[in-house]
């Protein structure tokens, strides 16, 4: 059985991620989402790929997959990762992180070639006295952050490639 990356809204994959993920909600924006489908043309899998959550982190170059959720097909998620990298890079990201719970193996980032880059203590919460917010399951978690980068100055990742005037970094 064969698999192909198609293209896919917000709501397709929200509606997704609602019926098939197994501890999280759908992520409440993004940047763009793709699927993967079998050869029957059912889509099997979705990822959503946005704006870092955590702020120090966006800098404008760098993406974050905020969710990915399949149901079970083989290398499913590894092609969702691979697919989600090169069209990062395609509208210019420089970076793609991602982040794993304890006890997931991370078989299918490693595929796509990201590599665990920090491993994350548990956190409270995001609820506090002065901002109460619901809990959602996955807080007091271990987690590992994953990413995968251009080489360093190189538009395409390639050694060597050099940077035209438009592909400079604007001062922030």
């Amino acid at each position: 059985m064969s698999l192909t990356i198609v293209p896919v809204t917000f709501r397709q994959a929200c509606a997704f991620i609602t019926a098939h993920h197994r501890h999280h909600p759908p992520p409440r924006g993004m940047k763009f989402a793709l699927g993967v489908a079998n050869d029957a043309g059912e889509l099997v899998g979705v990822a959503t790929v946005g704006r870092p959550v955590a702020r120090q982190l966006d800098d404008g170059r760098t993406v974050e997959v905020t969710r990915t959720c399949t149901v079970g097909y083989r290398n499913a998620n590894s092609m969702l990762y691979g697919a989600a990298w090169r069209a990062a890079r395609a509208l210019g990201y420089h970076r793609l992180i991602t982040y794993t719970q304890q006890g997931e193996p991370g078989a299918s980032l490693r595929a796509a070639g990201l590599q665990p880059v920090a491993d994350l203590r548990a956190r409270r919460g995001w609820d506090t006295p002065s901002r109460p917010r619901q809990a959602r399951g996955v807080d007091s978690v271990s987690r590992t952050r994953w990413e995968v980068r251009r080489a360093h100055g190189t538009p395409s990742g390639r050694p060597g490639a050099a940077l035209s005037a438009w592909q400079l970094p604007v001062a922030a």
